[in-house]
């Protein structure tokens, strides 16, 4: 399918998909959704928590949100093990074309002085081998998995505290949306769990409660009136 580089509504880039008028990250803001959804709604529960994260990322994509989620390790000191799972993995001039290490990196003024080695680890990120556990840094750790969703299955004891679910939209792959995917998913998260997306679709949130989520909504990342972010035995205020 052919694919071309836009511009969102926050100056950062994101991937157009032609054929299904469909962008790997919000028009109205690629970093700002990224940010909105995955951190404020997600990450930054655990951040008084537990130190010790296992995050899966349901659509790998361009690697943005794995970047910050980087990032915020730093920043937090927290240790985190990261799956993102992709099955048509971005092209190298995508990687290039789209660069989030600026849009992202200026709201990490604290670590300025690290620049160029923060831009090593953006570099590494996406070089590194699929399928291969790779430390990135002390506090980070990554696996990139080519494989579709419906393939994942559970192993090595792989449970994730942590589900960022960043699939294309309902409205060109309206399966990834229901019960069969969210079944595998929340197979593989621990006793205590959150899925966070930014999506905020009935079968899903069906799905997550038949799945003994307790699904809260909070008000979405520009573009969107909502989102949706599951808690399973976690205690969230």
């Amino acid at each position: 399918m052919k694919r071309k580089i836009v511009e969102t509504e926050d100056g950062s880039k994101t991937i157009h998909i032609e054929d299904w008028n469909e962008t790997y990250h919000s028009i109205h803001g690629a970093v700002q959704e990224a940010f909105h959804v995955f951190i404020n709604n997600g990450l930054k529960f655990y951040k008084h928590h537990k130190k010790q994260i296992k995050i899966l990322e349901i659509g790998l994509g361009t690697g943005l949100n794995s970047f910050i989620t980087l990032l915020e390790s730093e920043r937090n000191q927290l240790n985190i093990t990261y799956f993102g799972v992709e099955k048509y993995p971005i092209a190298a001039e995508e990687f290039e074309a789209v660069n989030y290490f600026e849009d992202v990196f200026k709201f990490y003024p604290e670590l300025e002085t690290r620049r160029e080695e923060f831009w090593g680890y953006y570099q590494k990120m996406f070089a590194s081998n699929w399928e291969e556990i790779i430390e990135i840094t002390p506090n980070f750790t990554l696996k990139k998995n080519e494989k579709d969703f419906f393939d994942l299955t559970a192993h090595d004891g792989d449970q994730f505290d942590l589900v960022y679910f960043d699939a294309f939209g309902s409205q060109v792959q309206p399966e990834l949306w229901e019960e069969n995917l969210l079944n595998i998913v929340t197979d593989l998260t621990n006793s205590s769990s959150i899925i966070t997306t930014y999506a905020a679709k009935g079968s899903f949130k069906r799905g997550l409660k038949a799945n003994h989520f307790t699904v809260k909504k909070f008000p979405g990342p520009p573009g969107k009136r909502e989102m949706m972010v599951g808690f399973k035995n976690f205690d969230h205020e």
